[in-house]
């Protein structure tokens, strides 16, 4: 399979990407190098062919949820032996400006929903997880089936939905 995102390395133009919110611009030109060094997540980027700019970003980690702030219609499908629920966390996901409002976002995404599942197979992961930056962010996560998660802010899509996407 042709992959449309590649591991963030040296030869990327960090310091050129700005998608417009000082923390996610911040993590990609000063700590994402750091993450990936200390094995904290895996950075993944879209770079764009014609001017070599990074259109995107996002990352990926190995996470955890209680089990008791998961719905109760997908708790009763869990074994109670499990405490913390193994997910998979899609921890920062940005566009940079030049590339807002043309698809680059829900190509990100899926990218990322592709390489979880695929994760899975091999990790057991029972959900992906997100935390929304601010209320622009849930509403595109909500645009593509998030659930809400109460009390926490997070929203997740359970492994079993993004299975039917790539199966």
């Amino acid at each position: 399979m042709n992959e449309l995102t590649e591991n963030l390395n040296s030869s990327h133009r960090k310091k050129e990407f700005s998608c417009g919110k000082d923390m996610l611009d911040n993590y990609l030109h000063k700590q994402a190098n750091q993450d990936i060094k200390r094995k904290l997540s895996a950075c993944f980027v879209l770079n764009d062919q014609e001017t070599d700019l990074l259109k995107g970003y996002y990352t990926l980690a190995n996470n955890s949820l209680d089990q008791k702030i998961i719905p109760a219609e997908f708790q009763k499908k869990l074994p109670n032996s499990y405490k913390s629920i193994p997910t998979t966390l899609l921890g920062r996901l940005a566009i940079d400006n030049r590339f807002q409002k043309k698809g680059v976002g829900k190509l990100l995404l899926i990218d990322a929903l592709r390489r979880s599942y695929e994760i899975s197979k091999s990790i057991g992961s029972f959900a992906v997880v997100v935390d929304p930056i601010d209320e622009d962010a849930e509403r595109f996560y909500n645009k593509y089936g998030f659930i809400k998660l109460p009390d926490s802010g997070k929203m997740f899509l359970p492994m079993n939905t993004i299975k039917t996407l790539f199966e």
